[in-house]
């Protein structure tokens, strides 16, 4: 390695900016049904769960394709990893538009869809290890979460606006995820122009041939005890986060909110998470700490889910899913991937980060199904409860020492 020159290349933001680009296309995807579920419902003649089961299959299927996506990734490497799931976002996403008036075939391009969706998003540590210096990781992996709040926050807002402004009212459905599809495809073809493996020398002072195998990598990451913490706080935050998401037109329902409310609730809590993946990744960098961004994360988002589970006024509830979005998706979700994959390195990346997303997966499908079969408000308050478990278990964790020690 000393022989090999430390060297940052601009290309790097190319690379971050097609990887952002797959992440928005395959993220209005996954959500694309939830602000217009009501509509949804009527339209194929479904129940309001079987609507949810369109989203919630992305978390299933996330289960059974976490681990061999990330296999993928940290063995061949992220550009036939990625590329996977850019080829499926695209082939998919047009199936979709093609037969959107079936639910069966949507349901179907879903399951497509939702294979492609870990092939992507568990990449994001690896992009930011292979191109990026340790004091700006942070910073790409808030830019790739960023990207995750954009493609949601384009159906979120998007989605009940194109409905509405549809002369055919719910069978504008079909016109809708058309647009959606193509969009997608072309974006998918961009991405496979541009992506590369890795710069010509690397980052930093790690070296990934000296790794350990696949195997070896991922038992030591199981065994830490701070990756341990950090998912059982991914578990009860990204939980909240992909239930609160899928399930946001019912409780707009609940609370007697339209259609055009219920999407800016939710794109209200993805526009505050942008702003907190711009402001406080790039803070933690400079100061060079992790643990006190992801305690803030944690704590600060309990009074929004307060204001969501108690308020009927529709003001405080925006105000509300604001302050979620910000602190949980903003400081918990970009700051607490980079933590886990320094704390757990030489283990690969793309492990670390697949394992906090699966996490989440498997605790938004038991939300998700919790909320539809024992009540909404219910269960809002119980992630009141555990949000503030996850703020005594945030104060347990270890600082990184990379950070700390600048390596």
């Amino acid at each position: 390695m000393s022989e090999n020159k430390i060297q940052v290349y601009g290309y790097r933001w190319v690379i971050l900016a097609v990887f952002a680009l797959i992440t928005i296309l395959i993220e209005m995807q996954w959500l694309t049904f939830a602000p217009i579920a009501r509509e949804a419902k009527v339209f194929y003649g479904v129940s309001a769960l079987q609507i949810d089961a369109l989203s919630m299959l992305f978390m299933a299927v996330f289960v059974v394709m976490c681990i061999p996506a990330s296999y993928v990734i940290d063995t061949y490497g992220m550009r036939i990893g990625i590329g996977i799931g850019t080829v499926l976002t695209g082939v998919f996403a047009l199936m979709k538009g093609f037969y959107a008036d079936s639910y069966t075939m949507v349901f179907i391009a879903q399951i497509g869809l939702a294979v492609a969706q870990p092939f992507i998003l568990n990449a994001a540590t690896k992009v930011a290890v292979r191109w990026f210096p340790i004091n700006e990781r942070a910073t790409a992996v808030g830019v790739a979460t960023l990207a995750q709040f954009l493609g949601i926050i384009a159906v979120m807002l998007a989605t009940p606006e194109m409905i509405k402004a549809g002369n055919g009212g719910t069978a504008n459905i079909n016109n809708v995820m058309m647009t959606y599809g193509v969009i997608a495809a072309a974006g998918s073809v961009i991405v496979l122009l541009f992506l590369k493996e890795r710069p010509a020398t690397p980052p930093g002072v790690e070296v990934e041939d000296e790794r350990m195998n696949y195997l070896e990598g991922f038992k030591q990451v199981m065994s830490n005890r701070d990756m341990k913490i950090a998912m059982v706080l991914f578990f009860i935050g990204l939980g909240i986060f992909n239930a609160v998401s899928t399930v946001v037109d019912q409780i707009s329902e609940m609370k007697g909110f339209n259609m055009e409310q219920s999407g800016l609730i939710g794109g209200i809590m993805l526009i505050a998470g942008i702003f907190g993946a711009i402001i406080l990744p790039p803070v933690s960098d400079k100061v060079r700490k992790r643990k006190p961004f992801i305690i803030l994360g944690m704590a600060l988002m309990i009074p929004g889910l307060i204001g969501l589970a108690l308020s009927m006024d529709y003001t405080i509830v925006l105000m509300s899913s604001f302050i979620l979005g910000f602190f949980l998706l903003g400081a918990g979700g970009p700051v607490g991937f980079q933590y886990a994959a320094e704390i757990s390195s030489p283990g690969y990346e793309s492990s670390t980060q697949g394992i906090l997303l699966l996490a989440g997966q498997l605790s938004g499908i038991i939300f998700i199904i919790g909320m539809n079969t024992i009540g909404m408000k219910e269960f809002l308050i119980a992630f009141v409860v555990l949000a503030a478990i996850n703020v005594l278990l945030a104060t347990k964790l270890n600082e990184s020492k990379m950070i700390t020690e600048g390596q």
